[in-house]
């Protein structure tokens, strides 16, 4: 097994972990997230922690001031 065979089952293993519910179209449940905002912001920083380590990247690491972003003006292609 090469290495990166390796790492990609790793990381399929640790997705089988992960809690999954599915529900047929239009049959969801209602959204009541009884969660608050701080709430919320720490389980996407749960996710995206783990999402980079799925990707094998390390997470970015710059101010808000250097942050890479892209600006797009109504009316320009």
């Amino acid at each position: 097994m090469r290495e990166d065979d390796a790492a990609f089952a790793a990381r399929a293993a640790a997705r089988a972990e992960w809690p999954v519910r599915v529900f047929r179209l239009g049959e969801e449940p209602p959204e009541g997230l009884d969660t608050t905002p701080e709430q919320r912001i720490e389980m996407m920083w749960e996710m995206a922690v783990q999402a980079y380590g799925m990707a094998g990247i390390p997470i970015p690491d710059y101010d808000r001031a250097h942050t890479p972003i892209r600006l797009v003006r109504r009316g320009e292609p």
